[in-house]
């Protein structure tokens, strides 16, 4: 479900027109984010690291509502929820791409999310989900501490879905860290809007509610 963002009442009505007609409108950030406490509670209760700090990620961006934004012809939609559809590797070295609903209670989105995976990881072939717009586009890295990072995209198929990256766990300081890069539509999402889903990723990252 959606509403339509009034866009000439919108104060960003101008930056919108604006990026929307660049070749590339994203731009990307990345960030060192402390996972210590996220990896730990993960390790202690069994769970999945990578769907933990998924589940926590996805919840930091639906509370962010510019992450909710989405281009549509010619209107904006503000969604009232957003899904993710993270990559998913394969035993063969492969990967497929998935569809899992956000639900805010933990154990029942661990629960769907858990069956997905096994249902892509039992499938072939790249079959690209048809999860349409209300989602965020995610990919795990866990070999790479990377600094920066870049996304393949076809240009002439319309794409506003913000896409996250996490790469691989380190120590450092006897904390865990690891990067993050948010991708993002610049006629839809800023510098601070990101930054204020950073704040809120920390947050639960670090335990917090």
């Amino acid at each position: 479900m959606y509403t339509e963002l009034n866009i000439d009442k919108w104060a960003r009505k101008d930056h919108f027109h604006f990026f929307r007609k660049f070749e590339e409108p994203f731009f990307g950030i990345t960030v060192e984010m402390d996972c210590t406490e996220t990896y730990e509670m993960a390790k202690k209760s069994g769970a999945s690291f990578f769907l933990t700090y998924l589940h926590q990620a996805l919840k930091a961006a639906n509370e962010v509502e510019p992450f909710r934004y989405r281009i549509a012809g010619e209107e904006i939609r503000i969604y009232d929820k957003i899904d993710a559809s993270p990559t998913i590797d394969r035993p063969d070295g492969t990967f497929g791409f998935s569809y899992m609903t956000y639900h805010e209670d933990f154990d029942v989105f661990y629960s769907a999310a858990q069956k997905e995976i096994q249902r892509i990881r039992q499938s072939s072939g790249l079959d690209p989900a048809v999860s349409g717009q209300n989602v965020i586009h995610f990919s795990a890295l866990p070999w790479i501490n990377f600094t920066s990072i870049s996304h393949a995209r076809s240009f002439s198929f319309e794409d506003s879905c913000p896409k996250i990256s996490m790469g691989k766990m380190t120590l450092k300081n006897q904390r865990r860290v690891m990067p993050v890069a948010v991708y993002a539509h610049h006629a839809l999402v800023d510098g601070i809007h990101v930054s204020k889903f950073l704040e809120k990723y920390q947050n639960y990252l670090g335990g917090h509610k």
